[in-house]
């Protein structure tokens, strides 16, 4: 039995979430955000068209995305937008996917299972990147920018220079945290859950002239659901490229991704965000390096995630202890935080090594985080015990 112990923290964290998805909404958000929502109004009405439009256009300005590429808002999360970009665009030439974690890995069983393409998927265990170097720049590319549920992000841009083909990037927990290359990106999804606190259910897609020609100059012939359907009569359709809705959309989540993109101006913008990020990861980095039984599961300190950082057990008791008994410490930890409710949903993702994982998005506060942290200590010690007890 380890003889580690803490005592419970007099101080609690102000605003307690810290999930990797739907995160936390912005400081000083109520549901009063919402009362201008044009409910109850047609999608086609001037003021409902306006409102998206007026999304997307902070979503440009914000992001700093370049004039000549386009922003639409797609159903289904991030997942939708980055579907209907596979399924819309790749098929033409060989396709490599990049899996470091659940979501490339979804990718790439999508692109070999479903749209059966040519394809090599360059894999690396949670922890690690692939060998970029084996990128072919002939080839289309689909990756993650930023592993959500491993915590692994690409450290530069470096490996997209010169590339020829397409390149997808699911962008979805990198957007307003991460500076994104976009003159080296022809397709970047991501979505209001996780990139900015949003409500659920849309996600955006960036679109460069490279990926537009694509649609008019080449067809799949593979049937598409319109709600993932890019393309009419043999062409990119410029209505809904141009931001007109496929399906109706919610009008209280454009109001609540408005009022988040309205703050990210008032925070500096992208610079702003930026700058928030990284100081909340700074944070928890400092208390990371500091404790001997937690460190990251990134293994490269360039690749470690700045938005949804995950972390792993390095303690030798229990590292000699079976992946289930691990599993059950994360989860305990978890269930005593948010018993006490001072943190909510950091159980890691489920496939990823057992331990935790703490989103440190630009819509969280620093001082939450550093009350978080002996909290941490508390929950590990009153964890252990219980949990090595029952083993």
């Amino acid at each position: 039995m380890s003889s580690f112990s803490a005592n419970k923290p007099a101080r609690a964290p102000e605003r307690p979430w810290f999930s990797s998805g739907p995160t936390s909404k912005r400081p000083g958000w109520s549901v009063q955000a919402l009362t201008s929502a044009p409910v109850g109004r047609s999608n086609r009405s001037k003021v409902t068209v306006g409102r998206l439009n007026q999304a997307i256009d902070l979503t440009r300005s914000i992001l700093q995305i370049p004039t000549d590429y386009q922003v639409l808002v797609m159903p289904a999360s991030d997942t939708g937008a980055f579907e209907a970009a596979m399924w819309n665009l790749l098929g033409q030439r060989k396709v490599q996917l990049l899996a470091f974690e659940s979501f490339g890995q979804l990718w790439a069983d999508d692109a070999v299972s479903h749209l059966k393409l040519d394809c090599e998927v360059l894999s690396a265990p949670y922890g690690q990147l692939p060998d970029l170097s084996r990128i072919d720049p002939q080839a289309d590319l689909v990756f993650p920018w930023n592993g959500t549920t491993s915590g692994v992000r690409v450290p530069n841009s470096d490996f997209l220079d010169g590339h020829e083909g397409l390149v997808l990037c699911d962008a979805t927990s990198a957007a307003f945290c991460m500076e994104l290359p976009w003159q080296k990106l022809d397709v970047a999804t991501f979505s209001f859950q996780k990139a900015l606190g949003g409500e659920a259910g849309f996600g955006v897609l960036v679109l460069s002239p490279k990926a537009i020609e694509r649609l008019n100059s080449w067809e799949s012939g593979r049937p598409i659901p319109k709600v993932l359907r890019l393309k009419a009569k043999g062409a990119a359709d410029m209505k809904v490229i141009g931001g007109d809705a496929i399906n109706t959309y919610s009008f209280l989540v454009i109001e609540d991704y408005l009022d988040a993109l309205r703050w990210a101006s008032l925070e500096g913008g992208l610079e702003g965000l930026i700058n928030r990020c990284n100081h909340n990861f700074s944070v928890l980095r400092e208390w990371v390096e500091a404790t001997s039984w937690i460190d990251f599961v990134a293994e490269a300190t360039d690749t470690r995630s700045t938005t949804s950082v995950c972390l792993k057990f390095v303690d030798p008791l229990v590292q000699s202890q079976p992946a289930e008994v691990q599993a059950k410490l994360a989860a305990k930890m978890a269930s005593l935080l948010e018993i006490e409710g001072v943190a909510f949903d950091i159980n890691g993702y489920r496939a990823a090594p057992p331990g935790l994982r703490i989103w440190c998005g630009c819509t969280v506060e620093a001082d939450d985080i550093d009350s978080l942290l002996p909290w941490l200590e508390w929950a590990y010690a009153e964890a252990l015990q219980s949990v090595l007890a029952a083993a």
